[in-house]
């Protein structure tokens, strides 16, 4: 493989053992500058993993190799030093030292410049997130946002060509994690950073991240934006991770799916008669008028605030289908109605025999 310029950091069939057990197997990937990069999954499929083998704290399998603005910084018989690869990390308990004040913290991982330099540094990034009137505080005295902005300036400070972070918000309560991850994005996107951020949360990374990495069982599942990833899941594992789904199974033919509430068009490679998979989201499911759709009956309703979660019995179906309506449903539980598809997209795969074990995101 021959670095290509276009990307900041390129890594090259990555694996990882522990015990003779895969914990990354076989991971090929190109980050692009000036963008956020989420890696998405699971607790145990890698994410974490990962993350140290880029930042240097860990090796890869021999045979991987990663490049770092071209250069190659990890391969067979090379590997260079974490202090020498220009990479920040951002600690999900920040990390920040009790006994410094936020000025020294800052400066600490500017030690190779110069007291004039280390000076100007710490300046221009405070005035660039704003921390002057933190600069004599100590760790204990801030808040937890505080905290955390004073962590990114920390590992911005010395201009790292990428920063790694490890699930940076998930110590913040929801209000404050929504404002403070609103106001970091706002601060990379404006330095222009590179950055890698592992999340368990498929909401969050579709929020933030520019390029969206779902990995599973230390693969990669699918890599994308997140309206690829959202729009076009490749699996219906990918699928259901990135929201809540309808599972129905049904029976292939002529290109289609056929199942108990609908036929939907797909693109499958499949024999007519076997069985295939639509997975259909809450979203494209709504009440029509009385004799204007399919006879169901309402089992369930939760109020959410934002919306309504509706839970639905269609015969002949064993499980209730779940629906979100931002509109107010007047029908109480037990009333029968008439089920629509509303023509929001349905994704069709072939039949998933492990569908049990996929993780179902609810929201």
């Amino acid at each position: 493989m021959i670095a290509d310029p276009a990307y900041t950091l390129e890594l090259e069939h990555v694996s990882r053992h522990f015990d003779g057990r895969a914990v990354l197997s076989d991971i090929s990937l190109a980050i692009p500058p000036g963008r956020i990069t989420c890696l998405l999954g699971q607790s145990g499929c890698g994410k974490s993993t990962l993350l140290r083998i880029i930042s240097g704290v860990d090796r890869p399998d021999p045979g991987g190799r990663i490049f770092l603005g071209g250069t190659e910084v990890a391969g067979p018989g090379h590997f260079v030093e974490p202090e020498n690869r220009r990479i920040g990390f951002m600690f999900q308990d920040y990390a920040l030292f009790p006994h410094l004040t936020v000025a020294d913290n800052l400066a600490f991982g500017l030690r190779h410049l110069s007291r004039q330099q280390r000076r100007e540094r710490v300046v221009e990034v405070v005035e660039r997130i704003g921390l002057a009137h933190l600069l004599d505080r100590y760790p204990h005295s801030l808040s937890g946002g505080e905290q955390q902005r004073v962590a990114l300036a920390r590992a911005l400070a010395p201009q790292p060509a990428v920063l790694l972070m490890d699930e940076p918000f998930s110590n913040l309560d929801q209000g404050l994690r929504e404002r403070v991850r609103r106001e970091t994005v706002d601060t990379l996107r404006k330095t222009g950073t590179t950055a890698i951020m592992v999340t368990h949360d498929p909401q969050e990374a579709l929020a933030v991240g520019d390029l969206i990495v779902l990995m599973r069982d230390g693969r990669i599942e699918q890599a994308g934006t997140p309206f690829q990833i959202y729009d076009q899941p490749c699996s219906a594992y990918a699928a259901e991770f990135m929201g809540p789904c309808n599972r129905l199974t049904g029976i292939w033919s002529k290109g289609r799916i056929e199942t108990p509430i609908g036929t939907f068009l797909g693109d499958l490679d499949l024999p007519d008669g076997a069985l295939a998979l639509a997975c259909i989201r809450p979203q494209a499911l709504s009440i029509g008028p009385d004799g204007q759709g399919i006879s169901a009956r309402i089992m369930g309703k939760t109020f959410t605030g934002e919306s309504e979660q509706i839970d639905i019995m269609v015969h002949p179906l064993a499980q209730t289908l779940r629906m979100h309506s931002h509109v107010r449903i007047p029908m109480a539980v037990g009333e029968k109605v008439s089920l629509q598809l509303n023509g929001a997209q349905i994704h069709v795969f072939p039949d998933d025999p492990e569908g049990e074990s996929h993780p179902a995101v609810q929201s």
